[in-house]
């Protein structure tokens, strides 16, 4: 579920390998799954690749519901603009759960604030930065040196050696990369 970093963008990764089930049996009990099971698959995908509890999720929905234009972009749009979401994007941390934890422990600061909660959502022109004590810290500079084979996303301005980093724009629903189909999810909420 995209939990892995980088794992996932290789031929390892679990959740592209194969679509049956695992053991013995597993490819002998392929049955067609019902509508409703492939909502719940989509957005149990997502919800966990964004590392979200469901009430939270459900929340950031119906947030997008009430913006004006597509829903399903909305709610895509809102979840890349969390701050953990942002700092993995930045290639501060190999993992959305290793960007997590990293805002947890006070390691980065918005536009010279204290930022320690990961649905911190950015907006254009704010500046994230790591904190002056956290930049010795081997992890971040590790991950920060994998940077150029990853790259950083359009909508975001990386300064590498300053530790710090710039939202140029709202990020569209073309540069979010990953399999999601937005849809589904939303027709399992209007039911």
């Amino acid at each position: 579920m995209f939990l892995k970093g980088d794992r996932c963008y290789s031929d390892k990764c679990a959740i592209e390998r194969r679509s049956y089930g695992p053991g013995q049996h597993g490819q002998n009990r392929f049955r067609k799954l019902s509508d409703y099971a492939v909502q719940l698959r989509e957005k149990q995908k997502v919800k966990y690749m964004y590392g979200m509890l469901e009430g939270q999720f459900r929340n950031f929905f119906h947030k997008a519901e009430k913006l004006k234009g597509v829903t399903g972009d909305h709610l895509l749009m809102m979840l890349e603009r969390r701050l953990d979401n942002v700092v993995y994007r930045l290639g501060f941390a190999s993992s959305r759960d290793q960007a997590r934890q990293l805002v947890r422990h006070n390691h980065f600061q918005v536009n010279g604030r204290k930022a320690n909660i990961p649905s911190f959502q950015v907006s254009v022109g704010d500046v994230i930065s790591l904190k002056e004590k956290s930049r010795k810290n081997e992890v971040i500079v590790d991950n920060l040196e994998g940077v150029a084979r990853r790259g950083v996303s359009s909508w975001l301005e990386l300064d590498a050696p300053n530790f710090q980093a710039t939202v140029k724009a709202l990020p569209s629903r073309e540069e979010i990369t990953m399999p999601i189909q937005e849809q589904l999810i939303v027709e399992l909420y209007s039911k």
